[in-house]
């Protein structure tokens, strides 16, 4: 038991502690000053990125994108001719797909035609899917441009540091050049830890978008065709009924 104790107090005193807090932001701000302007015009390229990530995630919450049910529901109670009971499921989603649906129905209900009611819901889809991609170019520039300029500040560290040598002469410390070359790879991996999250977010969040469309797209077709389906399923379980041969009259 006692031993425990002990580990466990070993442990806490391992813990960052506010003695060491001042260490660790002079430590951050040694390496703020190693890296120049070009670590500076990163890190702010990472709080614009998560900034960013942060909102398109609320975004994308309060527009359920992942609630489903609602539109398979819809179409079920379409298929019993329920249509009234089917708009009011869909307008308590605020899922887009959903949306989408229920001026399908509207637009049947009053009659209209077919051609204008897919316009309609085609320039609804177009927007909606226009403001959920909305900001993440900047996104896009963020994770092609951080890269680069990580290798811009390592290029120009390199450069400084062999000016370094080239001064010392014949003098030369191997510290000169391995200071120099550790401040320049220091941009390099700062520019690959801003990159390499965002490309992930990024691709996650346009793999959301394009499954929203193609979700609207199912849903709309669906219910176009639900009419044609339950037509089809008819003519196929009369074809599939054995054939009988008649009987001869004579018999």
């Amino acid at each position: 038991m006692d031993e425990s104790l002990n580990a466990i107090g070993e442990g806490a005193s391992a813990l960052p502690t506010e003695a060491d807090h001042p260490e660790l932001a002079a430590r951050a701000l040694e390496l703020l000053q190693a890296g120049g302007p070009v670590v500076v015009i990163l890190l702010a390229m990472s709080v614009l990125a998560l900034a960013i990530v942060l909102a398109k995630l609320w975004q994308f919450r309060m527009a359920r994108l992942g609630e489903r049910r609602a539109v398979h529901d819809a179409l079920a109670l379409h298929r019993q001719g329920r249509d009234g009971q089917a708009l009011a499921l869909l307008d308590g989603s605020a899922n887009p797909a959903a949306q989408a649906l229920a001026r399908v129905l509207r637009g049947r209900r009053r009659g209209l035609p077919e051609e204008l009611v897919r316009e309609e819901v085609q320039r609804y889809a177009a927007g909606a899917l226009e403001v959920l991609r909305g900001w993440l170019r900047p996104l896009e520039v963020i994770a092609a441009l951080a890269p680069l300029l990580g290798l811009f500040g390592t290029v120009l560290g390199m450069i400084a540091a062999f000016r370094q040598l080239e001064a010392a002469g014949n003098q030369v410390n191997p510290a000169i050049l391995s200071g120099g070359i550790w401040e320049a790879l220091l941009t390099t991996a700062v520019g690959l830890a801003v990159a390499i999250p965002v490309v992930a977010i990024l691709n996650w969040l346009e793999r959301r978008v394009e499954r929203l469309a193609h979700e609207i797209d199912d849903a709309v077709t669906r219910l176009f065709t639900v009419d044609l389906s339950a037509g089809l399923d008819d003519e196929i379980r009369h074809a599939a009924r054995p054939y009988v041969v008649p009987a001869p009259a004579g018999e």
